[in-house]
């Protein structure tokens, strides 16, 4: 179980650092930044969500990987989502 979190945990925040990272690589080459960026943050959050939910209720222990990288990546899209306010 603290494994499982740990994974969580590391995708989550893998994923929260490099999306800090792009953006400001972004910004340094003078792109600006695109509207609705944290719309489409929410949607694909929204869809990481549910089918984590969906993998974690059908299928057994033999795919926690499959299905921490999706807790993972749900959880770092809403994180980033709150750090941008």
């Amino acid at each position: 179980m603290i494994l499982r979190g740990l994974r969580i945990a590391a995708v989550g925040g893998g994923l929260t650092l490099l999306f800090h990272l792009s953006q400001q690589a972004g910004a340094v080459r003078g792109n600006e930044e695109v509207p609705g960026l944290s719309w489409a943050l929410a949607v694909v959050s929204l869809l990481f969500l549910v089918r984590a939910i969906v993998t974690e209720r059908t299928r057994g222990p033999e795919d926690d990987l499959q299905k921490d990288l999706l807790w993972g990546l749900s959880a770092g899209a809403i994180v980033t989502i709150l750090l941008r306010w």
